[in-house]
């Protein structure tokens, strides 16, 4: 399996930096995800460039015993947030989120610790802890 603090030092050496990896499978195929970031955002160049880079790292220690293909992008603008770090650099944004007690929420991110975040909500705000945290994401009104 990949080591992920290794695949974020060759990222972070080549200008960009890891937002987050998945394993997923789509139409029966094995797919593992490296989202990747820069403050001026990622462009294809960029997308290619990194995967050039991590493609022959990736085949020696892969995220599977399956054949899978490897994808290399942006989070997206409306990106989901795992990590403590996701919600920290988000501060300030609107978030979608929902928790574990199906409790749902689009509202403004104001503060995020290593305990949870807080956000504005009808005037009011709320601190929810990660673990209570079931889906989030950065949520933009179209």
């Amino acid at each position: 399996m990949i080591d992920e603090e290794m695949l974020a030092q060759i990222i972070e050496d080549n200008g960009a930096f890891l937002y987050d990896t998945e394993l997923t499978e789509e139409n029966d195929q094995k797919i593992f995800r490296v989202y990747i970031t820069t403050p001026n955002g990622i462009t294809l160049d960029e997308c290619a460039k990194i995967t050039n880079i991590i493609s022959p790292i990736i085949d020696t220690n892969p995220p599977t015993q399956d054949k899978y293909f490897l994808e290399v992008s942006s989070p997206g603008v409306e990106r989901a947030l795992k990590k403590p770090k996701h919600f920290k650099n988000s501060i300030g944004e609107t978030l979608k989120l929902k928790t574990i007690h199906s409790k749902k929420y689009i509202s403004k991110l104001v503060e995020a610790n290593d305990k949870g975040i807080k956000i504005e909500d009808k005037n009011k705000t709320v601190f929810i802890p990660y673990d209570e945290i079931s889906k989030a994401r950065t949520y933009i009104e179209w």
